[in-house]
C-alpha cells in the first residue's frame, strides 16, 4: 500500500480510536483496567493499542500467513477501526475491546511515547465467558512492525470464577524485542514510513506475518517528534509491559476524604 502522509494519517487515527472503541473513559470501581507502558529501553514510539478479551476463537493473524486488512491497516497506519469492526462481529461474548491511548503523546496524538503509560477501562459482564487477552500495536516509525499476539490463547487473563489468573491481582504481559512482528504487507525500506520524517514513497510486498524484523533502517533517522532514533530494539530488550486488573474498592480512608457522595460510586459492578 502506498502513502505520501503517513503520519498525517497516524495522527488522525490515533485520535479517533479511542472515541471508535468500546472501552469506558471514566474509571468506576469493578471495571477492567488496562495499562501499556513504553518501557523507554529504545527511541521507537507505540500507536495506541487495540486490545479485546475473547474466548479463545479470535485469532487475530497467524505466522507464515498473509495479514488481514484489518491488521495491515494497523501494522502500517496505527489504524484500529478494521480490527474493532472484526471483532465486533466475531460472536464472542460481551464484544469487550478497547483502546488504550496517550493523552500527552506527541502533538496531540495519542502515542505511546518512550517511558509513558496509556490506560483504558472496559466494563465486565462475566470475565469467565471471555478469558483471553488479545492485543496489537504498532511500532513507530516503521513500514509494517507490529507486536500483538497470534495465538487466541497465550493470554488467560481470567479463570472459570471470572477473577484475575494471578495471586497479585494484576495479570501481566511483558513484550520484548524477540516478539515484534513483520505483517508482510510493507517492504522495510524505511521510505514512507509512518511517524518517520524521511519523506519517500512505501512499497507493497505481498508477504506473510513474520518475525523476520529489522528496523536497522531506522537507526540514525529523524521522527514526527523531533527526536532521532539512537537506539533499537534488541532482541532481549523489554520494549513493553502490559498490565490488567480490576479497579479496586477504595479504602475506607480514602472513601472518607471522598465524601458521602463518592460512596455512591465505588459500589464494585460486576
Amino acid at each position: 500500500m502506498q502513502h505520501k502522509t503517513r503520519v498525517t494519517a497516524l495522527v488522525a487515527a490515533a485520535i479517533a480510536a479511542p472515541l471508535m472503541a468500546s472501552s469506558a473513559l471514566a474509571q468506576n470501581v469493578g471495571d477492567i483496567q488496562v495499562s501499556i507502558t513504553n518501557e523507554g529501553n529504545s527511541d521507537f514510539f507505540l500507536t495506541p493499542m487495540w486490545f479485546a478479551f475473547q474466548n479463545g476463537t479470535f485469532d487475530l493473524f497467524d505466522t507464515g500467513s498473509a495479514a488481514s486488512p484489518a491488521l495491515e491497516a494497523l501494522a502500517e497506519d496505527g489504524i484500529v477501526d478494521g480490527l474493532t469492526a472484526d471483532f465486533a462481529s466475531s460472536g464472542v461474548p460481551g464484544n469487550r475491546q478497547g483502546v488504550a491511548a496517550n493523552a500527552d503523546g506527541f502533538g496531540g496524538a495519542p502515542v505511546i511515547d518512550p517511558g509513558e503509560t496509556a490506560t483504558a477501562f472496559v466494563v465486565p459482564i462475566n470475565p469467565a465467558a471471555y478469558q483471553y487477552f488479545t492485543f496489537a500495536s504498532m511500532v513507530i516509525p516503521s513500514n509494517d512492525t507490529f507486536i500483538g499476539n497470534g495465538d487466541p490463547f497465550a493470554h488467560q487473563v481470567f479463570n472459570g470464577a471470572g477473577d484475575i489468573n494471578d495471586a497479585s491481582g494484576t495479570f501481566t504481559i511483558q513484550v520484548f524485542g524477540s516478539d515484534l512482528y513483520d505483517a508482510g504487507t510493507e517492504v522495510n525500506d524505511a521510505n514512507g514510513a509512518a511517524f518517520s520524517a524521511l519523506g519517500g514513497t512505501s512499497s507493497d510486498e505481498g508477504g506473510v506475518v513474520n518475525q523476520n524484523v529489522d528496523l536497522s533502517n531506522f537507526l540514525g533517522t529523524p521522527t514526527a517528534a523531533g527526536t532521532t532514533i539512537l537506539d533499537g530494539i534488541d532482541s532481549g530488550e523489554l520494549l513493553a509491559t502490559i498490565e490488567i486488573s480490576f479497579v479496586p474498592v477504595p479504602s475506607p480512608a480514602t472513601a472518607a476524604v471522598l465524601g458521602l457522595p463518592a460512596l455512591a460510586l465505588v459500589r464494585r459492578r460486576r
